[in-house]
Order: structure tokens, then C-alpha cells, then sequence
């Protein structure tokens, strides 16, 4: 069967789906709405379905792939909230220490998606670490609609200082170099703005289409970023503007990428939003910005 891909649906649908994925609307909100563009027997249960990731397929490294060694950890969350838990990957073979990145999730917590973008970034020869926000409420459930539910109980000040205290134990893990990358996609790609204007030792920040800091808080920005957003996202991209304009008066040493015609989401290849091309481009500039300033 033919993999779908965005443009096998309705430009309406994909804005319902958006907005589904982000809390705004429900499921019976989405189905209701999306009703009137189900055709040819798909019914809006069938395009929901159609538009939800499917892990297994688009899985590029496993788990126990021998190029790498990935394995649960867990480490001390700040001022007594418990533990970080996460997923820690590394070359199996390397010499001498190695650059870390952080990798932050979307808004449903550490799915399978992520953990096979940390071994993906592992296999370029970067320590990878992907903390599960969702680890203080039980960790991810292992289905998506539960764990978008369960995201919105967070505690957001607790989880962006577990993110934070994730930086430094990749920054004093013994095989580090020291210097510590952020990816994040969606949800954490904000947090990856968000990192970079707490903490001044941040070596690199790709955000994927992420919401962007205030004017204010981006003037303490001291990272190269590298910022990554989709061509039909009007939700993120109405911050982009001010965030430009706050970046340039801050000095900070940025390049900005608008990838044309493409859905938010266009990375994650899990879904029909993602867009061959541009991935593969982003991820392309993404792997060289990170040797570029985690490196020597």
C-alpha cells in the first residue's frame, strides 16, 4: 500500500488534525469537524487513524542495533522532585570523549519516535539523551491520546528544570567532551529556546518548529541556533517575526530555515505531515551544525 502524505488530505483536515495534536480541539471535536471531508468510505475515524503515527514503519535504527549501546537511566531531578528518567545512547565504538545532545520530545512524552531519533544521532557519533517528561506521572503510557492527556497535568516548572539538570549530567557524563547540543521538535523545540535562555553555556539549539521565548528573555541568549520551521504553520510562525527582530538586536548568531510548503510535524516520519525532502535536508543541516560547534 502506498504511504500517505499530506497532500492525500484535505488542507482543512490537517489544521483539525494540528490543532487535535495540541490540545485545542478534542477527538470529538476533530471528528465532528472533520466529518465533512471523509470520502470514498474513509470515515473521520479512518482519517484520524490515517494521520496517527505509526512507529513500527518508520523505525531506522533498533534498539539493539550493535553499532550502539542504549539503555533506561535514571538521575536526580532538583530540589527533591524524585528522578529524571531517560534514554541514554551511545556509539558502541569510540575513541577518546565524545559531544552530547539533548533530545526533547513533543508534547506526548518519550515515544518510540524519539528514542529512534536519539540512536539516529548516536550513530553520527554524539552521546544522545532523551529524558521522558511524562517519567513523574508514570512515564509514557504507549498510546498517544493518553499521553497528550496526561501532559497537561504536568508540572511545567518542574519538568523545565529536570530538562535543565538533564544538560548538566550530559555535560559531566565521564565520555562527554563537555559540551552539550539541544534538538527538540514541537513542544521541545520551544523548551530548546526556552534552554537556551537559561543557560549560557548551551553549545548549539536546533529548535523544530518550537514556540519562541519573549523579547526579553531571548536577549540572554548565548547560543548558535539553528531554527527549523514548516511553511504551512501559522501557529508558530506568527512568533517568528518578533523572535527574528529579538535575536538580531541580542547579537545572537542564528540561521533561520523555512522549509516551503511543508506541515508542522514535517520531521517526524511517523505520520503522513512528514515531507521526505525538507527531513532530510533539516536533519542534514542539523547533524553538520552540531559538529559544527559540539566538536574540538
Amino acid at each position: 500500500m502506498k504511504r500517505k502524505t499530506a497532500q492525500d488530505f484535505h488542507p482543512e483536515v490537517l489544521k483539525l488534525f494540528d490543532s487535535y495534536v495540541h490540545g485545542q480541539i478534542s477527538r470529538r471535536g476533530f471528528l465532528s469537524s472533520a466529518a465533512k471531508f471523509a470520502v470514498l468510505g474513509l470515515t473521520a475515524e479512518g482519517l484520524l487513524e490515517a494521520l496517527s503515527p505509526k512507529f513500527a514503519l518508520a523505525q531506522q535504527v533498533d534498539h539493539h542495533d550493535p553499532r550502539i549501546n542504549a539503555q533506561y537511566v535514571e538521575y536526580p531531578s532538583p530540589n527533591g522532585y524524585g528522578k529524571i528518567r531517560g534514554y541514554l545512547v551511545k556509539p558502541a565504538q569510540s575513541a577518546g570523549t565524545l559531544p552530547t545532545v539533548l533530545v526533547i520530545h513533543e508534547n506526548r512524552g518519550l515515544n518510540p519516535h524519539i528514542e529512534d531519533i536519539a540512536r539516529r544521532i548516536a550513530l553520527d557519533n554524539f552521546i544522545a539523551f532523551a529524558p521522558d517528561a511524562l517519567f513523574a506521572l508514570g512515564g509514557y503510557p504507549g498510546d498517544e491520546d493518553k499521553a497528550r492527556e496526561l501532559f497537561k497535568s504536568l508540572d511545567q516548572t518542574k519538568t523545565r528544570a529536570d530538562f535543565i539538570a538533564a544538560a548538566s549530567v550530559l555535560k559531566t557524563l565521564p565520555d562527554s567532551n563537555g559540551k552539550v547540543g539541544a534538538v527538540g521538535f514541537c513542544y521541545g523545540g520551544g523548551v530548546v529556546n526556552y534552554l537556551a535562555t537559561q543557560l549560557p553555556d548551551l553549545a548549539a539549539g536546533v529548535p523544530f518548529y518550537g514556540s519562541q521565548p519573549s523579547a526579553e528573555e531571548a536577549a540572554n541568549i548565548k547560543a548558535p541556533l539553528l531554527l527549523q520551521y514548516a511553511g504551512e504553520d501559522e501557529r508558530i510562525n506568527a512568533g517568528w517575526p518578533a523572535y527574528e527582530a529579538a535575536l538580531k538586536a541580542a547579537h545572537v548568531n542564528y540561521q533561520a530555515y523555512i522549509y516551503q510548503g511543508v506541515q508542522h510535524g514535517f520531521n517526524n516520519d511517523t505520520t503522513p505531515r512528514f515531507d521526505q525532502a525538507s527531513a532530510n535536508l533539516a536533519w542534514q543541516r542539523t547533524i553538520a551544525f552540531f559538529n559544527q560547534h559540539l566538536r574540538g
